[in-house]
């Protein structure tokens, strides 16, 4: 098979699955239940994971002109997206009906999100960034609004379209800017413009730190980080919860993953610059999404504004200018897409497609009406707050303690006093999921677990726990991503392809 397709092949796999979903429900009888495309998506989704662990025995290098690089790097996060999209049609199979309109439309969107969010992760030029960025946004604003007969989800589509339209415009112009400065858009030539040792040094090192600013704009929105963060809340409370699942963690873990390709590799030599304005939007998420979670009786607005949190906890680990702060950072990006897609995945059966249970209230009784879904969730809001033995507590441990090595200190301890108030919204849930049951309750019965529900648990559980026991092979291959990553802004500078430059 031809070296560049290989470099490409979980996209190749994930588009013609999409694609052949498309052609194939239209004409399907009626008789034939449509949640067989599911299965061809979750077919799909392991042919792209298998392709994704493959990718790790390919020798690192650019294809297509030097517009993408497969690396450690990339097929870590390949592996993560593939592992995530799985698991999330595996959930949506448990919850969706076989008459639900548009069934084969929510799963070909799910795969050509992930097309999007896999691109952004091994992308080496900033318009492919941008493409990719758009690929995945606009599979995820049509999702959001996927449950048409509901009010609330058509109208935070479009807040969501419209907020991440502003936010595309500022990536864009940072774009053009950095091409403005340094002549290119290829992430590693920006590297060498900018180097003060070049033979022939950029003129205008501020237009570029301008527009490196308005990228970390457009890129923040991406990730739910504060002060861009107004989108969230409606959107997952809007969203089907098999969605929000997906969305609140795949094409995070694509953005995290360029923002750490483009600020290490493309921008190190501005870290002087960059390394305030990450602090600032990790502190700045941490604390507003903590405390505006404490408020909240709506179990998808806590989780959204958790979620918000959990990016500052990640942002954290960026101001490490070093492979350990790059290590923390996708390590945690494992640990939280781990908990997240589980916690989403019981949300999702208890309170089905429609989304009846929505308050705190509602899931009074959970752990008696169903030990298993009850001890499934109370396994991962303990990971959540970050207690021992959890993935959620290696995540922590890792990202503070390179920000602890690099000198930010009060940063680390900011995070820490912010893990003790999440304590308090995140433990009301896990009370009220082992209070004793009341007949007046909404949740009176549970619905029956599918053997895809179970699947997912199972895959959720086992990833969170053996993150928490044993992370020491995740941890290793984070590592030898970030070595990876380091050693790209030491290759020399790319000859012009196809990629913009002057």
């Amino acid at each position: 098979m031809n070296n560049q397709l290989l470099r490409l092949l979980p996209e190749v796999i994930l588009t013609l699955t999409g694609v052949l979903i498309m052609l194939i429900e239209p004409v399907m009888p009626k008789a034939v239940s449509r949640t067989s495309m599911g299965w061809l998506a979750v077919l799909g989704s392991l042919g792209a994971l298998a392709a994704s662990l493959g990718q790790f025995h390919l020798a690192p290098g650019t294809a297509y002109y030097g517009l993408i690089q497969t690396d450690a790097f990339s097929a870590f996060f390949h592996v993560l997206i593939a592992a995530i999209v799985l698991v999330s049609l595996l959930v949506t199979l448990d919850v969706v009906r076989a008459g639900t309109e548009n069934l084969g439309e929510l799963f070909a969107l799910t795969l050509f999100g992930a097309v999007g969010s896999m691109l952004m992760t091994s992308a080496q030029e900033l318009l492919l960034v941008f493409i990719g960025l758009e690929i995945s946004s606009i599979a995820s604003y049509i999702l959001v609004g996927f449950r048409k007969h509901t009010g609330k989800g058509p109208e935070s589509a479009l807040k969501y379209f419209l907020l991440g339209s502003f936010a595309t415009a500022f990536l864009l112009y940072g774009i053009a800017l950095v091409f403005g400065a340094t002549g290119t858009t290829q992430i590693v030539a920006i590297a060498h413009a900018l180097d003060a040792n070049a033979p022939h040094p950029v003129a205008a090192p501020m237009l570029a730190t301008l527009g490196l600013g308005m990228i970390l704009i457009g890129l923040g929105f991406k990730v739910s980080a504060a002060p861009f963060h107004v989108w969230t809340p409606d959107a997952y409370e809007a969203a089907p919860s098999p969605v929000v699942g997906m969305i609140s963690t795949a094409p995070k873990a694509a953005a995290f993953a360029v923002l750490l390709r483009i600020l290490f590799v493309g921008f190190p030599a501005l870290h002087a610059h960059w390394i305030p304005l990450v602090w600032i939007m990790a502190a700045l998420s941490m604390t507003l999404g903590n405390l505006a979670a404490l408020r909240q009786q709506n179990v998808k607005r806590m989780l959204a504004y958790s979620s918000i949190a959990h990016a500052g906890y990640l942002l954290v680990a960026f101001t490490a200018l070093s492979s350990d702060g790059i290590a923390a950072a996708s390590f945690y990006a494992v640990t939280y897409a781990a908990m997240n897609v589980g916690i989403f995945a019981i949300l999702s059966h208890a309170g089905q497609y429609d989304d009846k249970l929505t308050l705190v209230s509602d899931y009074r009784g959970l752990g008696y009406r169903s030990p298993l879904l009850g001890g499934a969730m109370a396994f991962f809001l303990i990971s959540l707050i970050g207690i021992p033995f959890t993935g959620g507590f290696f995540g922590k441990f890792y990202v503070f303690q390179a920000a602890i090595r690099s000198g930010m200190l009060w940063l680390a301890i900011l995070g820490l006093l912010n893990s003790g108030i999440a304590l308090f919204y995140y433990l009301r849930l896990l009370a009220a999921v082992y209070a004793k049951p009341q007949e007046n309750t909404p949740m009176q019965s549970m619905p029956r677990v599918q053997l895809s529900l179970l699947v997912a648990i199972v895959l959720t559980v086992s990833a969170t726990l053996i993150l928490g026991i044993v992370p020491s092979q995740v941890l290793g291959a984070a590592r030898a991503a970030a070595v990876t990553l380091q050693y790209e802004v030491q290759q020399p500078a790319p000859t012009p392809g196809v990629a913009l430059s002057r």
